[in-house]
């Protein structure tokens, strides 16, 4: 057993990525972000549900800005092209990857 709000310290730059679960075609892993990001595109081959669990965020999706406070949460379709913009000092995120079946 483990807690979501154990060691939430952000890393000085970037999000750290602790993996929680990991089980057939399913991936879920906690997020801590530091406001201090690079801006990088993502686009996955799997769906994706995130919730903001604590603090602030701005992401672009496809070109549409969103801004999600604490227990907002989010479906991204595979392919859908996201960037985090801005985060809040410690923000704590919960994603969901659903792998596609081989």
């Amino acid at each position: 057993m483990d807690n979501l709000f154990a060691d939430l310290t952000p890393p000085l730059e970037g999000e750290r990525f602790d993996v929680l679960l990991r089980h057939k075609g399913l991936t879920i892993e906690r997020i801590v972000s530091s406001p201090r990001i690079a801006h990088e595109r993502y686009v996955q081959a799997q769906d994706e549900w995130v919730v903001l669990l604590q603090g602030q965020a701005v992401l672009d999706v496809d070109g549409r800005e969103v801004a999600l406070t604490s227990g907002d949460h989010l479906f991204l379709p595979a392919q859908t092209p996201h960037t985090v913009l801005q985060v809040s000092d410690g923000a704590l995120w919960l994603a969901v990857h659903l792998h596609p079946t081989p």
